[in-house]
């Protein structure tokens, strides 16, 4: 038997095989579109510039300065495309340019807005166009019942319920110790956020045995809480709680002091996280808690937060920060596995695959992911340190009493 057709057919096999791989080569995008939409003015703009924006640029400049992300089925890395667009906190623009961005600017991925109201406006979009979308900074009691309806929804913060359960764990177990009574004073903005958190922290509070001696809330866009504050000194709590926004942080943990309100734990947030809120205060931040925390002896979590620094001039914010760059590693990991832009092929992966990232190993098989970052820290030396769950790695004992105000 002659070989010679043997052979012409495995030249033509190899021929063919490299001229398909060359077509793929030729075929592939010249870049990956990728579109947002963040407040660029309005109430979101603060946790956009703090939280959002930092990371979704760093991450950018990161893969393209690699080369761009590697499709495997053209067989070379595509850059990042951004096409974004200013939703000036409105849920409504945020609605309307995720629309925009898919329909008409045709991206292949879209990162998901600013904040809980936002999120879930967008979510039935993101839903309708099979886009995952991975929610770093939503935050609601709803989350289980909302991931069954768009199964595309990841809560990458987890379930409020969660943290309310990880704070009263950690005040029973002060209480226990002597360190604490059982008198709390609990105060929230009156909106979803405070009102969904002060439910949940009310029901465990019951719970545990503590006994609320005050339970308000207060306006949005407050500008004096004072006489709130003065009537809960009255009472003489040893626990104040309040589920408050930035500036209602600020304000709050300025009038306490003006008030001589110092409790022996003395929660806010959202805000008391922010590098801000540490320059601003000083030492006298120490000993405050409020939701997040990272483990601050973490390799991986020191790496992430001198790149952080180095790409944006300023120190990230210790909760919902690594989160969003974790969520974009995510993205990365499942996009490069499956080694195109199918959507429905990368939104498959992140529902069954392992990921590597800033926070460690996580997997989305669960949308509601829990236990993968800190639900409780406190500042102490100038690190706002994860403390609670406790018996998360690196997890720090909480400082209580609170040293006094400086």
């Amino acid at each position: 038997m002659s070989r010679k057709p043997w052979i012409r057919a495995s030249l033509a096999a190899i021929t063919a095989a490299g001229s398909f791989t060359l077509a793929m080569a030729q075929e592939a995008p010249k870049s990956i579109r990728i579109g947002w939409s963040l407040a660029k003015s309005g109430p979101n703009a603060a946790l956009t510039d703090v939280t959002i924006r930092p990371n979704y640029d760093m991450w950018v400049k990161e893969v393209n300065a690699a080369g761009g992300l590697m499709l495997k089925a053209h067989g070379k890395r595509v850059p990042i495309e951004v096409v974004e667009y200013d939703d000036r906190s409105s849920t409504e623009e945020t609605v309307r340019a995720v629309e925009r961005l898919i329909t008409q600017d045709k991206v292949d991925f879209v990162l998901p807005p600013a904040g809980t109201a936002a999120n879930i406006a967008a979510a039935p979009t993101f839903a309708k166009h099979g886009l995952p979308l991975l929610g770093t900074t939503v935050q609601t009691e709803r989350a289980p019942e909302l991931t069954k309806r768009w199964p595309n929804l990841f809560f990458l913060l987890g379930d409020n319920r969660r943290y309310a359960d990880a704070l009263m764990n950690l005040l029973e177990a002060a209480r226990k110790a002597g360190r604490i009574g059982d008198k709390i004073a609990m105060i929230h903005v009156a909106d979803a956020f405070g009102v969904e958190n002060a439910s949940a922290a009310r029901k465990q509070a019951l719970e545990h045995g503590f006994k609320l001696v005050v339970d308000k809330s207060y306006p949005p866009g407050s500008q004096d809480l004072s006489p709130l504050l003065n009537e809960i000194k009255a009472q003489a709590p040893d626990v104040f709680i309040a589920f408050s926004y930035p500036p209602d942080t600020v304000l709050l943990s300025d009038q306490a002091r003006v008030a001589g309100l110092n409790t022996k734990v003395f929660f806010t947030g959202i805000g008391t996280q922010f590098p801000f809120f540490r320059a601003k205060y000083g030492a006298g931040a120490e000993g405050q808690m409020g939701f997040g925390g990272i483990d601050g002896d973490s390799p991986r979590m020191k790496d992430y937060l001198a790149r952080f620094k180095a790409a944006n001039g300023k120190d990230a914010e210790n909760w919902a920060s690594p989160v969003t760059y974790a969520s974009l590693q995510v993205l990365q990991q499942a996009i490069e596995r499956v080694g195109t832009t199918d959507r429905e092929a990368v939104l498959k992966d992140i529902k069954s695959g392992s990921f590597d990232t800033v926070l460690g190993t996580i997997r989305l098989g669960n949308p509601v992911l829990n236990g993968a970052t800190f639900m409780i820290g406190q500042w102490q030396n100038g690190v706002f340190q994860g403390i609670a769950p406790e018996s998360k790695p690196g997890a720090k004992a909480p400082v209580i009493p609170k040293p006094a105000w400086q």
